[in-house]
């Protein structure tokens, strides 16, 4: 599996971006997918998660509220929707795949995308 996400730029505070990953492969279905992010110096921090089918969605703290995840399986593509971006919110975002139950931990996950960074200005 291989995941290529996009999206990413700069914006300020207060605005929208929709991050995009897609995701190659027959087995995209089948697995929960997430949304992580590491800013420079700390620690890759869960964002979102959904499951196989959409029918749950999981958020970190900081993101409730402001952003949404969600998946196309006819298009192998995960999708997250992040509304009044805050400069905490910038970071390099990662897209995951191959979680089957613990969606929100990221040792769960076995494929990773190559990140797209976010920056949020002041």
């Amino acid at each position: 599996v291989q995941l290529q996400a996009s999206g990413g730029g700069l914006v300020q505070a207060g605005d929208s971006l929709r991050l995009s990953c897609a995701a190659s492969g027959r087995t995209f279905s089948r697995y929960g997918m997430g949304w992580f992010r590491q800013a420079p110096g700390k620690e890759r921090e869960f964002v979102a998660a959904i499951s196989r089918s959409s029918d749950s969605t999981y958020y970190g703290d900081s993101v409730k509220g402001r952003f949404t995840i969600s998946r196309d399986n006819a298009k192998n593509s995960v999708y997250l929707q992040m509304n009044s971006l805050k400069p905490e919110d910038t970071a390099v975002y990662y897209c995951a795949s191959g979680a089957l139950y613990t969606l929100t931990d990221r040792n769960q996950y076995n494929y990773w995308g190559q990140g797209t960074l976010v920056t949020v200005s002041s």
